[in-house]
């Protein structure tokens, strides 16, 4: 598996902006999910749809915990980040290695075709009748396409993963999900507590994977371009509600130049929009002040045309060689 190399200095901010608040989302479930199983003040359809939402929305910000742990930017520690980003994965289905392997990819190479992330948005390969369906199976389903979506740059024929190394990783990650699951279901199975199962966890974890793939489709369907600062949707939000989303989602809503300089730590972001905004001010960055905004934006691509890149009318990328091993770099420089 390939790591994060960071300079002292960024590894000093990541060590600075502190990642104890951010992380609320952990505790929260926790919460819900016992006042869930345990209703209170009143155990009313009202209160259980209350839990419910409240559930799902923290489970969300459990992808943003899970895409900061990818980067091996929560935490100081890499340890830290690769351990509890392989508990997560566990939970959430997606094995921990093949997320970051994806993700790195994902980062190198946005909206163009070997963007393993964005497929089938990304591929020409893919019609736009395909596309529409998928999209609306990757809505309605998303905790169960973005698994799927995942595992093709492990399980496709041309997987750029040839590592050994890596390949045996990831079986072993896969091997920990299917066991831990296959455990959980013998217990529902033993104890007849299939509904509970429905109700505390699965519908939650359903309406996470729509609030997830439309934020994924949010800062990228309906974009054109390779420059990562031009090819996603930026969101800095003028209001306190959208200020608080970000924050406890490690501020991935600030899009654009995360995209653009991966290892740069969270708080750092807004700043360096800003900057890019000053140094630039004839380029028209997709930046919005709210996320609403950002979605309405997207929404006409979701039937029109769902797709990124070349499916959006972008000339063929260059091709290049792709490494068997990459990591994130300290800038993602636009292709010329």
């Amino acid at each position: 598996m390939s790591t994060t190399a960071f300079t002292p200095d960024e590894l000093e901010a990541i060590e600075e902006k502190g990642f104890v608040l951010r992380m609320a989302c952990l505790p929260a479930t926790a919460v819900g999910l016992y006042f869930l199983v345990r209703p209170w003040p009143a155990d009313t359809w009202a209160v259980r749809v209350a839990w419910t939402c409240f559930i799902s929305y923290f489970l969300f910000c459990w992808t943003s915990c899970f895409h900061e742990m990818a980067h091996q930017t929560l935490t100081r520690w890499r340890w830290l980040d690769i351990t509890l980003g392989r508990i997560l994965g566990t939970l959430i289905y997606t094995p921990y290695t093949v997320y970051r392997e994806a993700h790195v990819r994902h980062h190198a190479y946005v909206n163009r075709p070997y963007d393993w992330e964005l497929w089938p948005y990304s591929s020409p390969a893919c019609s736009r009748a395909f596309r529409r369906a998928f999209v609306i199976f990757d809505i309605a389903f998303g905790f169960i396409a973005s698994p799927v979506i995942y595992s093709r740059i492990f399980f496709h024929p041309d997987s750029p993963l040839k590592s050994r190394a890596i390949r045996r990783t990831i079986w072993l990650e896969y091997g920990a999900i299917v066991l831990f699951w296959s455990l959980v279901f013998a217990r529902l199975a033993y104890a007849d507590t299939w509904m509970r199962y429905g109700k505390v966890w699965l519908m939650p974890h359903m309406i996470a994977g729509v609030m997830q793939t439309m934020r994924k489709l949010t800062e990228h369907l309906g974009m054109a371009s390779y420059d990562p600062m031009l090819g996603t949707r930026t969101v800095i939000g003028n209001n306190w509600i959208t200020r608080l989303a970000s924050f406890v989602n490690f501020d991935i809503f600030i899009h654009g130049p995360h995209h653009r300089h991966p290892r740069l730590a969270q708080n750092h972001l807004e700043e360096k929009m800003n900057e890019y905004l000053l140094n630039n001010p004839g380029t028209k960055y997709p930046v919005y002040s709210n996320y609403l905004r950002a979605t309405a934006d997207m929404i006409p691509y979701v039937w029109r045309n769902p797709g990124v890149g070349m499916n959006v009318g972008a000339a063929p990328p260059r091709q290049t060689r792709f490494p068997d091993s990459m990591d994130f770099p300290a800038d993602v420089v636009p292709p010329a």
